[in-house]
């Protein structure tokens, strides 16, 4: 008797948290019934040709055995919406066929081999809006501006060095040991501040340059630039050159639990930012966030008075937009605004989507 209410208590549960899912998706009004892929899509405009909120995808698929991976897609896939016991579901045929649209509307079909390789899957955001980001930039600590390698002098006594240009560096700690034949040369800069904690949460360092270690003798090393941005200076920090690239498998996913957060930092902008750029938040792996992590963008509503009481109050706030992480830090992520409704400012807040905890 027991074991029997145990098992009803536990297809309720099961009942009631798929219906909650059901119930949280929400289709785009006007979403096509099949879509194919075209060469120049992301994942996440695919997304939201079908679903209001575009992270919510992956709830979405339906098992294919024909697809290893279904968050690796491919120009010419299609892409198709049914329903299942009153539920959506998304599938992908992968048939081989290269598929033209017509002016009239008509699919032609050519068919045609495949050989499909991770590399050439679209991608889950836009790569050219963060490529620099992956390759140029860094966040480090103080101990690990204390701890690098750094730039000592360069040949003809000059203060300032570039592209071809002979740079020696030096190690007083490791004495290059186990060193790279490549290191970047980094200049570290913004100081990335808790805006309600005051608590250091790192520091930015900008790719400048790139060289080559040509000679080793004792710590120090001579090196050639074999590239530059800006002019290499004294002091400039060495690091190594990790691999960078976002891989074709992150998508758009919601984190587990409630996350709020602040955006702490923009490039290139003075006043605020809007879709395509890429801003900095408080909030790193030790709050869980990781790669693909979709957060929604609130505005701090206006402080105004309230003069039938004579008091200040605090508007409600408004929701302003959405991002997705693709670098993750310790304490700070790099993010990718996705959309848009209305101008971003600093400080703005940055938190899970609603539902999705």
């Amino acid at each position: 008797m027991m074991k029997s209410l145990q098992r009803i208590l536990c297809l309720g549960v099961l009942l009631v948290a798929s219906l909650a899912m059901a119930d949280s998706i929400q289709l785009r009004d006007g979403h096509p019934d099949v879509y194919y892929v075209k060469k120049g899509d992301t994942l996440w405009d695919i997304s939201a040709r079908f679903l209001e909120n575009p992270w919510q995808w992956p709830e979405l698929w339906h098992d294919n055995p024909e697809i290893d991976n279904p968050h690796l897609i491919y120009p010419g896939d299609e892409i198709r919406l049914s329903w299942q016991g009153g539920e959506p579901r998304l599938t992908v045929n992968r048939d081989g066929n290269s598929r033209t649209q017509l002016p009239d509307g008509t699919i032609k079909l050519t068919p045609r081999a495949r050989e499909l390789d991770r590399d050439s899957a679209i991608p889950a955001i836009p790569m050219s809006a963060i490529q620099s980001y992956l390759k140029e930039a860094l966040v480090v600590s103080r101990e690990e501006i204390a701890d690098a390698p750094y730039v000592v002098g360069g040949q003809d006594r000059r203060v300032v060095y570039g592209m071809g240009d002979t740079i020696y560096a030096r190690d007083p700690d490791t004495q290059f040991e186990n060193a790279p034949p490549r290191y970047g040369i980094y200049r570290v800069g913004e100081e990335y501040v808790d805006p309600e904690t005051d608590e250091v949460l790192g520091y930015e360092a900008r790719q400048i340059g790139l060289a080559s270690i040509t000679g080793h003798e004792d710590d120090m090393v001579t090196m050639e630039v074999v590239r530059s941005s800006e002019d290499i200076r004294v002091d400039d920090r060495l690091f190594p050159q990790p691999d960078r690239r976002v891989r074709a498998v992150l998508y758009p996913h919601a984190p587990d639990e409630k996350t709020t957060g602040h955006i702490i930092r923009f490039f290139d902008r003075i006043n605020s930012v809007a879709r395509n750029d890429v801003v900095v938040m408080n909030l790193g792996e030790r709050e869980g966030m990781e790669p693909g992590h979709v957060l929604d963008i609130f505005q701090q509503g206006e402080l105004v008075r309230d003069r039938q009481r004579d008091e200040m109050v605090r508007l409600p706030r408004t929701r302003s937009g959405s991002l997705v992480l693709f670098r993750v830090y310790e304490k700070v992520s790099y993010g990718l605004i996705m959309e848009s409704l209305r101008p971003i400012y600093m400080q703005d807040i940055v938190e899970s989507p609603e539902g999705s905890y």
